[in-house]
C-alpha cells in the first residue's frame, strides 16, 4: 500500500449542510481522521465556527435521522443541522391559504363565496 492509499484510509470524506438563515442553505464537503465524531467534525469545519457557541442547543442528524454529537461518523456520511421553527407549520399553511388559497378556489368554482336569489 502507497503512503497516500494509507492517508486516504485513515480519513473519511464528509458532507455538512446548514441554513443560518432563512433562504440561505450551506454546504461544505471536507475531510475528518477516521473515528471522528460529529462534534468533532463540526468544530474541525472552518465554515461552521459562526454556529460553534449554539452548537449544544442545535439539533444534528445524519441523512435525515437525528443524531447526538458524540455518533461516530462513517465516509460519506451527511452532517445536516436543523434550525429550530419560527412559525408553526399549520400556522404557516393557514396563512398561505389566506394570501392565495382563496384566489384559487374561485377560479375553480366561480360561483363560490356568491348567494343567489
Amino acid at each position: 500500500m502507497a503512503p497516500a492509499e494509507g492517508a486516504a484510509a485513515s480519513s473519511l470524506q464528509i458532507e455538512l449542510v446548514w441554513s443560518p438563515a432563512k433562504g440561505d442553505v450551506r454546504q461544505v464537503e471536507f475531510m475528518v481522521p477516521a473515528g471522528a465524531t460529529i462534534e468533532q467534525a463540526l468544530r474541525a469545519c472552518p465554515e461552521f465556527a459562526e454556529q460553534l457557541p449554539q452548537l449544544a442547543q442545535l439539533r444534528i442528524g445524519i441523512w435525515g435521522r437525528v443524531q447526538g454529537l458524540d455518533v461516530v461518523l462513517r465516509a460519506r456520511d451527511r452532517i445536516e443541522v436543523y434550525r429550530p421553527l419560527t412559525v408553526d407549520p399549520k400556522e404557516a399553511r393557514r396563512q398561505r391559504y389566506k394570501a392565495r388559497g382563496e384566489r384559487i378556489v374561485s377560479r375553480h368554482r366561480p360561483l363560490a363565496g356568491k348567494t343567489s336569489r
